[in-house]
């Protein structure tokens, strides 16, 4: 079993590494072969606090594109302008110790992000053996992550490869038991991107079912509340690093401006800086992007879409009580609030000590019922499927709920192509469609059509994104 899982290991650290040296290299044949659509990037106007810095236009900067442009030029010199305050600090930072050499500057970005890709892709790895159980599953599902339809972004100057390490490292730690880390890496993420804030619902899911497990199953209310209160705190922190930039783009934008001067948004009761950059310059909003010219965008988004709507739909009609029920109720005879998430979740923390021991002989006993219903003949198909099927855990669930906001939000918010790469960083869309590829004949073809996908997006994102054409 050890040697297994260290070649599986070792298995996605070398499909990581190749998957990442085949972008590098579409992205720069693609580049050399065919002339850009926006030539403009190269040049790079002295720093408005620095106006002695030279410009430079080397052969390596021909290759910044789209928001690279943003992230390099917030490296070198800073927030200067309101709409650069969309693109969070992490990245930025990060490379900002070579900002006096901008090929230096360049290299170490694209150093930094694919590194970063790697080591989320071992994390993704880590964390799908954790929670399915299945090793070839969670083999399956991490190559499927190294080669995924965004993977452009992942290798280019753009924050969706920390954003991955830093999301994926955080969901491993926590269903591993590490709450502490998990939140710091959560909070992390939440300034490489702006969705990273909503990570804080894997601890709201967790604190519900150890809150209510307690008050209810042992009947310690004064528990219950102290595990509301770790709850809050622990999402505060997760918010905390967005906020607090939001609060550094109000001080450098409102405070001490003129009346004439001051911004809309500064005299907003909830003074929210990313939310006006979004909605002002780029048309973010509910429903906005719903018109006929854009319907071209909408038919680029639909496969991840439509799988991610696909792997949901499964989820919820193969585990309807546990799904419906937010996992309260796991099984039609079973009797406790359903926590079996949280089996393998063994707190370090004194206050949910109890609950997780708890759980733990919860899940103890479902299992052997489940097993022994299963050696009986008593237990239905569905039933036999989710005790077998790895995707189909309860373990699962929090995961789904997540995806499940998060492809609304890409549908009915966002820009809807960039769904794309939005939610490239959703583990159940891999597990699911490791999943489908294991199942009968009829759902096998499934299988093909998916890898299909996404190598034609590979070649069509390295083949337009590297040469300034629309694309996610």
């Amino acid at each position: 079993m050890v040697e297994t899982s260290s070649h599986h290991k070792k298995l996605v650290l070398r499909s990581a590494t190749l998957s990442r040296l085949l972008l590098l290299t579409l992205i720069i044949l693609f580049r050399t072969l065919l002339s850009p659509y926006d030539t403009s990037a190269p040049l790079n106007p002295p720093c408005l606090s620095t106006p002695t810095a030279t410009t430079t236009t080397t052969t390596l900067q021909n290759a910044v594109v789209w928001d690279s442009v943003y992230f390099l030029r917030i490296a070198q010199c800073g927030y200067e302008y309101e709409q650069s305050f969309a693109f969070l600090p992490l990245l930025p930072l990060s490379i900002s110790p070579f900002s006096f050499q901008p090929a230096l500057l360049l290299l170490s970005a694209y150093l930094i992000n694919n590194l970063a890709f790697i080591l989320a892709a071992l994390y993704f790895h880590k964390l799908s053996l954790t929670v399915l159980k299945d090793p070839q599953l969670a083999l399956r599902a991490s190559i499927l992550f190294c080669f995924n339809p965004a993977s452009v972004f992942y290798s280019s100057i753009y924050s969706e490869s920390l954003y991955a390490l830093l999301t994926f490292g955080g969901m491993y730690h926590f269903v591993s038991g590490g709450n502490d880390l998990a939140v710091v890496l959560f909070a992390l993420s939440g300034s490489a991107r702006s969705n990273g804030v909503l990570n804080a619902g894997y601890i709201c899911f967790q604190t519900m079912h150890r809150a209510y497990h307690a008050a209810f199953h042992n009947n310690r209310v004064t528990l219950a509340l102290q595990i509301l209160i770790v709850g809050v705190l622990c999402s505060a922190c997760i918010f905390a690093p967005f906020l607090a930039f939001q609060a550094y783009g109000y001080y450098n934008l409102c405070v001490g401006r003129s009346h004439d001067e001051i911004r809309p948004w500064c005299k907003a009761r909830i003074p929210l800086l990313y939310n006006y950059i979004q909605s002002h310059y780029w048309g973010v909003g509910f429903l906005r992007y719903f018109q006929l010219k854009e319907l071209p965008n909408f038919l680029l988004a639909s496969p991840i879409l439509s799988l991610a709507l696909c792997s949901i739909v499964h989820y919820a009609k193969s585990r309807p009580r546990t799904f419906f029920s937010l996992g309260f109720l796991t099984a039609m005879d079973e009797k406790s609030c359903g926590v079996v998430f949280l089996a393998d979740d063994i707190s370090r923390t004194k206050v949910a000590d109890n609950v997780e021991k708890s759980s733990v002989r919860v899940e103890e006993r479902l299992n052997l019922r489940r097993r022994k219903n299963v050696i009986e003949g008593e237990l239905d198909t569905a039933n036999v499927t989710a005790v077998r099927a790895g995707y189909l855990s309860a373990s699962v669930l929090p995961f789904v709920l997540h995806l499940g906001f998060m492809a609304c939000t890409a549908f009915f918010v966002m820009h809807v192509q960039v769904a794309t790469r939005f939610l490239s960083a959703s583990p159940p869309l891999y597990w699911f469609a490791s999943y489908i590829m294991t199942c009968p004949a009829k759902y096998f073809r499934w299988g093909y059509l998916i890898w299909a996908y996404f190598i034609a997006y590979i070649l069509l994102g390295s083949l337009l994104f590297s040469n300034f054409y629309p694309f996610t």
